[in-house]
């Protein structure tokens, strides 16, 4: 069944911590919990701290440092992890075998996609299949949410960020792929000038050569036509999130570009038949970027 296979999955991950350790990945524990919380705020015990602390708060209440601590913050299918190789901190997410959302990291992360400069999917790191029970888990790299790592962000690193938001939805599309969950908490940035996109439980290839047209409810950002329920162009709906996502983009890096507002509101235009491609997008975006 299509929409099973797509659905979220939410495992038992304790039957699955030494099939996932095997593999050189270690999820976190109690002790990994406590650690984290103690390195990135100075005074996790102090009065108050506790309830914005929730992971921390629920580590200190169990008494087995070695049992599995789940952040609460994440979904079901998400668990924090560790290489156990070289301590470098990981994401673990459950997925269906036969799920969309698998076989579209899988096309993304091979090599031959992995070359293309201007694909920037999170780094994916290994495959964990567990076949007994239809499920794979995706192992990728942990990068911090926040889109800017700069207070307050310079113009600079604004237009990076972008550029490569542009650039990922641009390449996805010249190759029959839409995501349908552009937003600014699906691209994280690992701190050193890189931006990576998540999340493609929604995305779809499209096979349609032309004119393809979908029923769409369920993205961050619903463009008119959809919200109408009128058949959409799915290209076009990512244009649309797009172009909000630069909006957002701009309001929270606080920058007033007249040309990016110009490209973005291009990008909303309630007619999806007149909005740009991505391809045309990121042309005017390299255009507005070279005048800088």
């Amino acid at each position: 069944d299509e929409d099973e296979v797509n659905a979220r999955v939410s495992p038992d991950w304790a039957k699955y911590r030494c099939h996932i350790e095997r593999r050189g990945y270690r999820l976190d524990t109690v002790r990994d919990v406590k650690d984290y919380y103690r390195r990135h705020c100075s005074n996790p015990e102090k009065q108050g701290l506790h309830v914005y602390l929730s992971g921390y708060h629920r580590a200190l209440a169990r008494s087995d440092e070695d049992a599995l601590c789940k952040d609460i913050g994440l979904r079901e299918g998400l668990f924090r992890a560790t290489r156990c190789l070289d301590g470098t901190k990981v994401m673990v997410k459950a997925v269906h075998r036969d799920s969309r959302e698998l076989d579209i990291v899988r096309y993304l992360s091979a090599p031959a996609q992995q070359r293309d400069p201007t694909n920037h999917c999170i780094p994916i790191l290994d495959f964990i299949d567990a076949p007994q029970d239809d499920l794979c888990f995706i192992v990728m790299e942990e990068w911090s949410a926040n889109m800017f790592p700069e207070a307050p962000v310079s113009l600079g690193c604004l237009m990076k960020s972008l550029r490569h938001c542009i650039e990922h939805i641009a390449f996805m599309h010249r190759h029959r792929i839409a995501h349908f969950d552009i937003s600014p908490r699906n691209f994280l940035t690992d701190y050193n000038g890189r931006y990576a996109c998540i999340d493609y439980e929604l995305s779809r290839r499209i096979d349609e050569v032309s004119c393809p047209r979908i029923l769409y409810s369920r993205g961050s950002e619903i463009p008119p036509e959809a919200e109408c329920g009128r058949l959409s162009n799915p290209f076009m709906i990512d244009v649309w999130a797009l172009g909000v996502l630069i909006f957002r983009a701009c309001e929270l890096a606080e920058f007033h570009v007249p040309e990016l507002v110009h490209l973005a509101k291009s990008m909303l235009h309630e007619n999806p038949d007149k909005r740009p491609p991505a391809a045309s997008v990121l042309k005017e975006f390299q255009r507005i970027q070279a005048t800088m």
